[in-house]
C-alpha cells in the first residue's frame, strides 16, 4: 500500500496561511495549537474456525484550540483546507473574547523517537495474516481436546501528527500500533471456562505473526482457562492480598493513576488533592509515569500538545510529589507541563492522561511475599473495574486467582473481586517483590469518552485489609 507523505502544511494546509488563521484565533489568548491528524487502522477476527470480520478505516481531520484561563474553545473538521480552518478558528475564537491573555511559551523541541514510523498494516500481506489466524485456531484446538471454541484476532493502525504551534513551530509525530489477541473456551463435564492472553505495541507486526509469540500466547490463554476449570467460588470478607506483577498494575491505573492527573487535583474533585509532600502511601512505594520507553502502547514521543513525552514521579517513597499535566492545568497550577496532554483524535480536546503507570519495585522474593499471607488470596489477572475519582473506591474482578492459608497456595478461585480505596490501598502495602514487570501491551483507558492506549507495569505487591467480594466456599 502506497501512501503520500503526511505534510498538510506544506499541501492541503500551507503553512503560512494556516499559521495566520491560528494566529488570529489565539490572539489575546493563553494558549492554543492546531492539531492535524491521519489515521489508518485495520482488523481482522477469527472466530469458530472462520474469519469473522475484517475491517480497514481511514480518517483525518483538524482541530484548532485556542485556551483563556479556565475556558478553552474547540473546534474541528474533516474537511482539511483553509477556509474550513477560518470557519474553525472563528468558532474557537469565541471562548477567548476581546482577548488579554499572554501567549504561553511553546514546548521545548525534541529528536528523541521512540518507535518506527514504519506502517505495521503493510508490514504483512493480508493473506499472511489470515494464514497465521487461521493457524493460530489449528494450534490451540490442538493443544487440548477440550477446546470448544477458539477466537483470535490481529489490529494494526498508524497515526500521523502535525502540531502548528501559534510560535510558528511544527511538531510531527507518527505513532504505530499492533496488537495480537486470543480467546479460548474449554469444556469438561458440562463446565465451560475461558482464558486469554495477548499483547503489542508500538511496533511491527512481524514479531507477534511470530510463531514463536503467537504459539506462547495461545498456550498461556490455554492454561489460563483451564486453571478457571479447577476453580472453586471464591472467599469473602478482609483479607491480605498478593497482586502479581504486570498487568495487575492495571488496579494501581485506576485507583491511583487518575487520581493524579492534573485536572481533578487543580479542581478539588481527586482523592489525592491538597495532599502534595504528603505521605500519602507506605514507605517504599514510588510510582511513576513514564512515556519514554521504547515501543511501549503507553508511549509517545510528544504528546498531543507537543509537548515531549516525559518521565513524571508522582509519588517517591510514599510521598506524593508531582501530578500529570497538560500545557492548561499546568500554567494554572503554577507548574511544569509534564507530556501528558493526550486526546483520542483531531475530534476531541487534549486533557491530562496516563501514558505508561508503573509501581517500582522492592527486594523481597515474590515467593516469600505470599508465603507470609495468613489469610487470603493472589490475585495474578484482572480484568473490568470501577473507580470514584473523588474518592478513589474501587471494584476489580480477578481473571485468575488462588486462596493462600498460613503461606501455602490452595485452589484457584472463582469470582473473586477486590474492593477498596485507593489512597487506603497505598497506605496497606506491606512489601513489594523484586519482579517488576510491564504489563504485554493490552491497555486502553476512557476519560471523559475518549480512549487513548495505556501501559501498566508494577511488582508483586503484598497489602493488607482489601476486602474480598466473593462467595463464601
Amino acid at each position: 500500500m502506497s501512501e503520500t507523505p503526511f505534510r498538510p502544511f506544506e499541501t492541503a494546509l500551507p503553512q503560512d496561511e494556516a499559521l495566520d488563521v491560528l494566529r488570529h484565533a489565539t490572539g489575546g489568548a493563553d494558549d492554543g495549537e492546531l492539531f492535524v491528524e491521519r489515521r489508518r487502522s485495520e482488523s481482522l477476527t477469527f472466530d469458530d474456525g472462520r474469519l469473522r470480520s475484517a475491517s480497514y478505516d481511514a480518517a483525518e481531520g483538524f482541530g484548532l484550540r485556542a485556551v483563556r484561563g479556565e475556558v478553552a474553545g474547540y473546534a474541528h473538521s474533516t474537511d482539511v483546507s483553509i477556509p474550513a480552518l477560518r470557519r474553525a478558528a472563528e468558532t474557537a475564537r469565541l471562548a477567548v473574547g476581546d482577548g488579554g491573555g499572554t501567549l504561553a511559551d511553546g514546548p521545548a523541541p525534541t529528536n528523541t523517537r521512540l518507535y518506527t514510523d514504519h506502517d505495521p498494516i503493510t508490514s504483512a500481506e493480508f493473506p499472511v495474516k489470515i494464514d497465521t489466524l487461521r493457524e493460530i485456531d489449528a494450534f490451540t484446538r490442538d493443544l487440548d481436546a477440550r477446546v470448544v471454541q477458539v477466537t483470535a484476532s490481529i489490529a494494526a493502525s498508524l497515526q500521523e501528527v502535525e502540531i502548528l504551534r501559534p510560535d510558528g513551530a511544527v511538531v510531527r509525530d507518527t505513532r504505530p500500533m499492533t496488537r495480537l489477541n486470543i480467546s479460548v473456551i474449554v469444556e469438561q463435564d458440562g463446565r465451560r471456562e475461558s482464558g486469554s492472553a495477548g499483547g503489542g505495541g508500538r511496533v511491527g507486526l512481524d514479531g507477534l505473526i511470530d510463531p514463536v509469540d503467537w504459539q506462547a500466547k495461545a498456550r498461556e490463554a490455554l492454561r489460563i482457562a483451564k486453571v478457571n476449570l479447577e476453580a472453586v467460588p471464591a472467599p469473602a470478607g478482609v483479607m491480605e492480598v498478593a497482586l502479581g506483577p504486570g498487568w495487575p498494575g492495571i488496579l494501581l491505573h485506576e485507583a491511583i493513576g487518575h487520581g493524579l492527573e492534573g485536572d481533578f487535583n487543580r479542581k478539588g474533585s481527586s482523592a489525592f488533592a491538597g495532599l502534595m509532600g504528603q505521605q500519602v502511601a507506605a514507605k517504599g512505594v514510588t510510582v511513576l509515569d513514564d512515556g519514554t520507553i521504547p515501543d511501549r502502547r503507553g508511549s509517545i514521543s510528544v504528546d498531543d500538545e507537543g509537548t515531549p513525552s516525559g518521565r513524571t514521579t508522582l509519588i517517591e517513597d510514599g510521598i506524593l510529589v508531582g501530578y500529570m499535566q497538560d500545557r492548561q492545568n499546568a500554567r494554572l497550577m503554577g507548574v511544569d507541563p509534564t507530556g501528558n496532554g493526550r486526546r483520542q483524535s483531531f475530534a476531541h480536546k487534549p486533557m491530562p492522561r496516563m501514558t505508561n503507570t508503573v509501581m517500582l519495585g522492592g527486594d523481597a522474593k515474590p515467593e516469600d511475599l505470599v508465603a507470609e499471607i495468613k489469610d487470603g488470596i493472589w490475585a495474578v489477572g484482572f480484568g473490568g473495574g470501577q473507580v470514584d475519582i473523588t474518592n478513589g473506591k474501587f471494584v476489580f474482578s480477578c481473571t485468575e486467582a488462588y486462596r493462600v492459608e498460613n503461606g501455602k497456595i490452595g485452589a484457584p478461585v472463582k469470582g473473586a473481586t477486590l474492593i477498596g480505596d485507593g489512597p487506603s490501598a497505598l497506605r496497606q502495602v506491606r512489601g513489594l517483590g523484586n519482579d517488576m514487570a510491564l504489563d504485554p501491551g493490552m491497555g486502553t483507558c476512557g476519560k471523559d469518552g475518549q480512549w487513548v492506549p495505556v501501559g501498566v507495569g508494577q511488582p508483586t505487591v503484598l497489602m493488607d485489609g482489601l476486602t474480598v467480594g466473593g462467595s463464601a466456599a
